[in-house]
């Protein structure tokens, strides 16, 4: 009956991200520019306050936003929102930032909409999935991907930080014998591997729920995994894993996870 409810409400989820990413591609091309510094963007706010509206409308219960806070009071159904995924590479002007909605449901990622407005190719990308789909949706067309038995290879791709087309060397080698392709967004670098796109996403950064939950249930939809710094599946149990959920995050094909996890990313910071 949940996998049902769930795929029943997946469609006015998605609709509500793809309004939400108006708004978002609105601010990319604003005259004055995208509001904001650092990390902090004024448009995060807006969307996700759209966002905890229109959401709590179609299923209410607990809330774990970026720009928001939180509620936790031990309901099973939790919406997990990050507005914009990638702000601080969205103020330098870069493409590629995502409106990022999961929902877990007793902890575990059960729903996920991945939105990115505005990408590097110019085309608009929304990839979605809820429990007992034996598909994902992108765009609303439907995808059949199974990254369980993929492995690194020449033909597959790593998707990393945008931070990457600084060190192309030593991504090469770490990557190898895969390509790597850079881009903002750790909740879209694990929305295209699921989609197919690529056989791994990584964070070499600390990340909380809000920036993986959407992109670990679109990997479950894809029959991948999300593994931390220590090799072990991501878990949300508790408020400290919702609020740094592993130092690294790993996901896509178990095989590839595993291999790259094993791998010396401090070289990247040397």
């Amino acid at each position: 009956m949940i996998n049902k409810q769930l795929q029943q409400i997946l469609p006015q989820v998605t609709e509500v991200v793809e309004r939400a990413g108006v708004l978002l591609a609105e601010e990319c091309v604003r005259p004055e520019g995208r509001r904001g510094y650092g990390d902090k963007a004024e448009i995060d706010v807006e969307i996700e306050v759209f966002l905890r509206e229109e959401l709590l409308k179609i299923l209410q219960c607990d809330w774990w936003g970026e720009e928001t806070g939180h509620v936790l009071s031990g309901y099973p159904f939790c919406w997990v929102v990050d507005p914009n995924d990638g702000t601080s590479d969205f103020l330098n002007g870069l493409t590629g930032s995502a409106v990022s909605v999961g929902l877990l449901h007793d902890g575990k990622p059960v729903l996920g909409v991945v939105h990115a407005p505005v990408t590097p190719s110019g085309i608009s990308d929304c990839i979605a999935w809820a429990k007992g789909m034996d598909h994902l949706l992108r765009n609303n067309d439907r995808i059949f991907v199974d990254l369980s038995n993929q492995k690194l290879s020449a033909t597959a791709t790593v998707m990393v930080s945008a931070a990457a087309n600084d060190k192309p060397d030593i991504n090469n080698q770490l990557c190898a014998p895969a390509e790597f392709y850079a881009m903002p967004s750790i909740a879209y670098r694990l929305a295209k591997v699921a989609a197919g796109d690529g056989v791994c996403g990584i964070s070499l950064y600390p990340v909380s729920a809000h920036d993986v939950v959407a992109g670990h249930a679109l990997l479950n939809g894809a029959k991948g995994v999300l593994v931390g710094e220590d090799g072990t599946p991501i878990q949300y149990t508790t408020d400290a894993t919702m609020a740094k959920v592993s130092g690294r995050v790993f996901g896509g094909a178990p095989n590839a996870c595993s291999e790259l996890n094993k791998r010396h990313w401090n070289r990247v910071f040397e």
